[in-house]
């Protein structure tokens, strides 16, 4: 099964200074990035380890995963538009 990879540093390449900035700088950002990564590791791991769980699960999961990345994208490009 081909895993693909949700990394902030992959999806949004244009926004690596200020992804760093705001990892150092806002503790909302840094909480919800590190949120969303604990999340995408997990998701790969169910995936690639091929664990039983239910699609509900899985499903809810990535959800999660994508409201958090909308949330910090809209703060990335707020971010980069006021610098």
């Amino acid at each position: 099964m081909h895993i693909e990879h949700h990394d902030l540093y992959h999806d949004f390449p244009e926004y690596l200074d200020s992804i760093h900035a705001l990892k150092a700088a806002s503790q909302p950002f840094g909480k919800m990035y590190d949120e969303y990564h604990q999340l995408t590791r997990e998701v790969e791991r169910l995936e690639e380890e091929d664990l039983p769980v239910d699609d509900f699960t899985i499903e809810t999961m990535k959800k999660q995963r994508l409201l958090l990345k909308d949330q910090m994208y809209r703060m990335l490009v707020a971010y980069k538009n006021s610098n």
